[in-house]
């Protein structure tokens, strides 16, 4: 069974739980960046939790070879088969011929589009999620690019997925460290208590905040250090930069704090201008 893609929006990728447990050899981990929203929709779909899905920012437009059945979930816009809305967050079913639009988020930032049985691209180490940093799996998808399905199971009577609920500033729990001594008390004071706003220049390598800079009691040059997603390093310019997904494995700038693995998820739903807070936990 395939989708041919007919619009591709700006940036659509596949994309897994990931590489984990790779940075040995310096791979690092990719995958969704809302985790949760793509176990969510395979889990409507009765899919693995690990299948494949197309995380996109919408404008996208697949055309069914043959009969599929797709869920929307994460960001949460206009959806529409043959022109006529569907509604986000169920198991659809998308006939022959027919096609499927998933439009521009209207609260959220990344949708993630899920088929049953899963996209059953060819995995690279291990997954089938694209890498844009290290150039790893499939390119983002393109006008005629063809998805597969694998078999699935029936799809199970579950109910709909509530759309996302973004109001307000978004706080991110953080373990303080391994480099917040490179900080003043000032500057870690201000990390913690600052209202962040989140760059156009953010991606899934990093959300870059902008904000006061930060100043560094130690101003020496940081041998490089490995990094996990969610690591929250100061720039040259003293400003916050969290690590999404496509992360480097190492990094040279100190790390003041890192996010609470699970709210790493939530980064990926913020857009531009929004307020980003963190708050200490042990």
């Amino acid at each position: 069974m395939t989708l041919v893609v007919e619009a591709a929006g700006a940036l659509s990728l596949v994309e897994d739980l990931g590489r984990p447990a790779m940075g040995r050899v310096g791979v690092g981990p990719s995958g969704a960046f809302d985790r949760a929203a793509a176990r969510r929709a395979n889990r409507l779909l009765g899919n693995a939790p690990g299948d494949a899905v197309v995380e996109t920012f919408g404008d996208l437009v697949l055309i069914a070879e043959s009969a599929h059945t797709v869920v929307v979930a994460g960001a949460s816009g206009p959806i529409t088969v043959d022109g006529r809305p569907v509604a986000y967050g169920r198991a659809v079913r998308v006939p022959a011929g027919r096609r499927l639009a998933v439009g521009a988020p209207t609260v959220g930032l990344r949708s993630y589009v899920g088929l049953a049985g899963g996209i059953a691209s060819p995995r690279v180490l291990g997954s089938r999620s694209t890498d844009t940093l290290a150039g790893l799996g499939p390119r983002p998808l393109a006008v005629g690019d063809r998805l597969e399905a694998g078999a699935h199971r029936a799809v199970p009577a579950l109910d709909d997925l509530l759309p996302l609920d973004r109001g307000g500033d978004v706080t991110l729990d953080v373990v303080l460290g391994p480099r917040d001594d490179w900080f003043t008390p000032e500057a870690v004071s201000t990390f913690l208590t600052a209202a962040w706003r989140v760059s156009a220049a953010s991606s899934r390598i990093g959300v870059r905040l902008d904000g006061d800079p930060l100043p560094r009691a130690v101003t020496r040059e940081l041998p490089s250090e490995p990094c996990v997603r969610g690591s929250v390093q100061v720039a040259a310019d003293g400003r916050p930069i969290v690590l999404g997904p496509d992360h480097p494995v190492t990094g040279g700038y100190p790390v003041v704090a890192v996010v609470v693995d699970a709210h790493t998820d939530r980064l990926a739903q913020v857009r531009a201008g929004r307020v980003v807070r963190f708050a200490r936990v042990t």
